[in-house]
């Protein structure tokens, strides 16, 4: 439409000739003037079209507002229909992961935003677990208490009601973890679990990543190395399509039913992502004293 405005001022400019004669006793506006008229008249008519379509859009956006807003966040009366499970401070390690990987649920499928996650969360805490957090957040307020983050929580949980002793046989369950026989999802399963609480042990998702490989079967541990995986997931996905090939042609040969070192194979050139290695296997119980104490 605004074209056809430009076109027709444009025809209009190239029929009016300053040069005629005229009767009138006005003066015929010259070729200058009429140019600019028509300029004058088409920035008027764009200013026009743009406040049109500006009030479209805004007409447009203003029928999602309720979809917007009921994607901010949910009400903890909402959240908690989603069941969290409660924790109280008695559950040992194993309770606490499973409390951990039920808010990873909880807030996958809720519309709780990452400012209410904590706050949220600490809404399950219950008895002793709520006496600590009541104690922790008293000197600073609750309202600061919540601002930190998740994984900051989970740090400070994990530093009370992981005891040391656990803590230290999970490290190392999860040092001898490999896969047996052709079982990955058992396998997926636990290492996932002590991933959880053996913080230092996978600080990066590449590190991860690098000690889920190493517990492989070895007939398929480079193969799944050289596909340079982005994520864990694609890790377990791509050493399950592995293995069923394996099994279709035979038993799995090679598993790694060894003791893991947590920095051996991946320096050398089978590790085609170069993935760094960030624990010392010697040093890095250590670091977890350091951590936890």
């Amino acid at each position: 439409m605004i074209w056809t405005l430009i076109l027709c001022c444009l025809v209009n400019v190239d029929r009016m000739d300053p040069k005629r004669t005229s009767t009138s006793a006005t003066p015929a506006m010259s070729q200058a003037t009429i140019r600019q008229l028509v300029a004058d008249s088409v920035a008027a008519a764009l200013e026009a079209q743009a406040a049109n379509m500006e009030n479209t859009d805004n007409t447009n956006r203003n029928t999602r507002p309720r979809e917007t807003h009921a994607a901010r966040k949910c009400t903890f009366k909402e959240f908690m229909s989603f069941q969290p499970f409660y924790f109280n401070g008695t559950e040992g390690a194993v309770g606490l992961i499973r409390w951990f990987e039920r808010a990873k649920s909880v807030f996958s499928r809720s519309n709780c935003i990452k400012d209410c996650k904590v706050k949220f969360f600490t809404g399950t805490l219950i008895e002793d677990a709520l006496s600590w957090w009541n104690s922790y957040a008293k000197p600073i307020g609750i309202d600061e208490a919540d601002k930190i983050a998740w994984t900051e929580l989970k740090r400070l949980l994990i530093n009370k009601y992981c005891p040391r002793t656990e803590v230290r046989k999970m490290e190392d369950d999860f040092y001898n973890l490999v896969v047996k026989g052709n079982d990955l999802k058992t396998y997926a399963r636990r290492f996932q679990e002590l991933a959880t609480l053996c913080l230092n042990m996978v600080p990066n998702n590449e590190k991860l990543m690098e000690v889920f490989i190493g517990g492989l079967p070895q007939s398929i541990e480079g193969t799944v190395t050289a596909s340079k995986p982005q994520t864990l997931e694609e890790v377990i996905n791509i050493a399950q399509r592995l293995l069923n090939q394996v099994l279709k042609h035979g038993s799995v040969q090679g598993t790694n039913d060894h003791k893991r070192n947590f920095n051996d194979r991946r320096n050398t050139t089978n590790n085609v992502n170069n993935y760094p290695n960030n624990c010392d296997n010697n040093n890095y119980l250590n670091d977890h004293n350091n951590h936890y104490h």
